[in-house]
């Protein structure tokens, strides 16, 4: 008995004596606070300045533990004769933190950056009813929120800020300043004459080219126009009738080909473009000698 005794005994001595000579460990609170680490999930903090009563995280929130209460407001135009605009005034933000669980979801919604971690946890209450904490309440956590960690000097910037670096076009600050300086120099090329004049040009060509697929799609005959031809020349030796005028050599008889319908021989002209008509024509020689054939005819039936 006294055998298995001893040893134990020993054994618990030295581990005291080595405890001894160790610096302690226990944390010593109230009197001191603990270090946390920089992403501990104590409570969640408000930048009342950033929330627009967007919703977004009392919809998002599996607890339904948020609660907002939020007003509209008109605010003046800030150029004459501009438009009155509308902007959500937040009126109330509570957190019942009796009934959160801590996932994070709120924040991570949040488009703005209104809400944040905050690593303080120093808010127990003797009451479950006062863990329903309320925007100035939420907001004085502010101060208590870490910065954020530094970006690793490796990684590709935000799209954010890569599009805010970003130069306008035409400012000359590309690559040399060359391809900038180019834009910026460069004469405006819109001529609103031309364009005009190419406009109408198409406009017309079209129209044209519309009007003869029209007219080749209804058949139309078109009107040929072809000259007669020329009366045989009277010998001048033979004995004419007194009276008679002889007919002009020089007188061209035109003919006019009918078409096969005049409403489609009026159509086909009307989209070429071309009203003239072309009628038989009577010389001023013919009635002439018209009219002495019929004095000679009356002569004789006198004689």
């Amino acid at each position: 008995m006294a055998d298995g005794i001893l040893p134990g005994l020993v054994k618990g001595l030295a581990t005291t004596a080595r405890s001894l000579t160790r610096h302690t460990h226990t944390a010593e609170y109230p009197d001191v606070s603990p270090a946390l680490p920089p992403r501990s999930r104590g409570v969640i903090a408000l930048t009342e300045e950033n929330c627009t009563s967007c919703m977004l995280c009392a919809r998002e929130c599996p607890d339904w533990c948020i609660y907002i209460d939020s007003h509209k407001e008109e605010l003046p135009p800030t150029t004459p004769g501009g438009r009155a605009r509308q902007r959500n005034v937040l009126d109330r933000f509570a957190i019942d933190f009796s009934l959160c669980m801590y996932c994070g979801i709120c924040i991570e919604v949040c488009p703005f950056d209104a809400l944040h971690w905050s690593p303080e946890f120093e808010y127990a209450e003797l009451d479950i009813r006062d863990l329903l904490h309320e925007k100035d309440r939420l907001g004085a956590w502010m101060a208590t929120v870490p910065p954020p960690a530094a970006l690793d000097p490796g990684s590709p910037d935000p799209a954010e800020v890569a599009a805010a670096a970003k130069p306008a076009r035409g400012t000359g600050a590309g690559p040399a300043g060359t391809r900038g300086a180019g834009a910026a120099a460069r004469p405006a090329r819109v001529r609103p004459e031309r364009a005009t004049e190419r406009t109408a040009q198409r406009t017309s060509e079209r129209a044209v080219e519309r009007t003869a697929e029209r007219a080749v799609e209804r058949g139309v005959e078109r009107t040929t126009v072809m000259p007669t031809a020329q009366p045989p020349v009277p010998d001048p030796s033979a004995a004419e009738p007194a009276g008679t005028v002889p007919p002009a050599a020089d007188v061209e008889q035109t003919k006019v080909l009918p078409v096969s319908d005049a409403s489609e021989a009026a159509d086909a002209i009307a989209a070429e473009g071309d009203s003239t008509q072309v009628l038989p024509t009577v010389s001023s020689d013919e009635s002439t000698r018209s009219a002495g054939e019929a004095e000679t005819s009356e002569e004789e039936g006198r004689s």
